[in-house]
């Protein structure tokens, strides 16, 4: 579906109080919106912080073992160090490097779907499982929030919460990723406020805790909002938190040094549930191409970082949220 097209559906269901389904990939050539029937025809399924278009199923024990075959940590630093120059250059001050992994897993998408614990999840058959714990954009009585979540440690290390707060790589990141989710607001909406700065969110594993830092942002958005919700979501794309500052040349690095395009992986979707509007980036992203299944995972590149701590961060995102 072509920009204008998308646009103008979601413009006119939106008008219309019409509940919907929409999914933007990162490269925004490929921008869907179904009515809710629609996606369950075309086999989209969806979780959204409880609003849902298929029945909880009763869950069984599951073996969540993943067996991966990681990218060479000199290939990856061959990237990392184009990556770095850019930013030393100037033409990058934060880029988020992501790569695919070759994983095996012990059981379907689809049982990852339905057992996993994450408040956005998307499920195609024979294509895709998201299970994100982060938000993209909440609108909801004329005001819309985003929540950029950057800043990971293992949770079991001492102090984690503390050592997390003072890295200052960790905190760069993140100002920056604030600043520019703060700057992607203004485009649409007046009033834009930190409501929340640099709170802890424990996100529960296979393998253990993570604790991720996020902030609140918010703003008011002009009563008529529906009649050009289509702009909005195009607008703010792609996600800061997965691309990087400034947006227009950091994406064209990505796109030199990752080159393949990210699809889905790192796009949003979301719902239109007929007043409000909820949201998710899609990381933690599971795909099968071609009889493979790959992980999608990586991290924010900045100044300060080294190709080994952004390495094992790039394995460290490879878990299921099923304990």
């Amino acid at each position: 579906m072509l920009h204008k097209a998308f646009i103008d559906q979601v413009n006119q269901l939106s008008q219309a109080n019409t509940p919907f389904l929409f999914i933007v990939d990162f490269e925004k050539k490929f921008p869907r919106v179904y009515e809710l029937d629609e996606a369950k025809e075309k086999g989209f399924r969806f979780s959204i912080n409880g609003f849902t278009n298929c029945a909880n199923k009763e869950k069984t024990a599951l073996n969540t073992a993943i067996k991966s075959t990681p990218m060479p940590k000199e290939a990856y630093g061959r990237a990392f160090d184009r990556v770095k120059a850019a930013i030393e250059h100037g033409d990058s001050f934060l880029l988020n490097l992501t790569f695919p992994t070759k994983i095996e897993l012990n059981c379907g998408l689809e049982d990852i779907f339905y057992q996993a614990k994450a408040p956005y999840k998307l499920f195609k058959e024979d294509a895709f499982v998201v299970f994100s714990p982060e938000s993209f954009v909440k609108i909801k009585d004329d005001h819309i929030y985003t929540f950029p979540m950057k800043g990971t440690i293992d949770a079991k290390l001492p102090n984690a919460w503390e050592k997390l707060q003072k890295n200052t790589k960790e905190l760069f990141e993140h100002n920056t990723i604030v600043d520019l989710m703060r700057n992607d607001l203004s485009m649409v909406a007046k009033g834009v406020t930190v409501s929340a700065f640099r709170y802890p969110e424990r996100l529960i594993t296979a393998r253990g805790e993570l604790l991720q830092t996020s902030t609140k942002i918010e703003a008011k958005l002009a009563t008529d909002w529906r009649t050009r919700l289509g702009e909005i979501i195009l607008t703010l794309l792609p996600a800061g938190s997965v691309s990087g500052a400034p947006k227009e040349k950091t994406c064209a690095i990505i796109k030199e040094v990752e080159k393949i395009d990210r699809g889905n992986y790192t796009g949003v979707f979301g719902v239109f549930d007929g007043k409000n509007l909820d949201s998710g980036v899609m990381i933690r992203y599971i795909e099968q191409k071609k009889g493979i299944t790959y992980f999608r995972s990586g991290g924010g590149i900045t100044a300060l970082s080294n190709a080994t701590d952004e390495y094992n961060e790039l394995l460290q995102k490879i878990y299921l949220p099923i304990f």
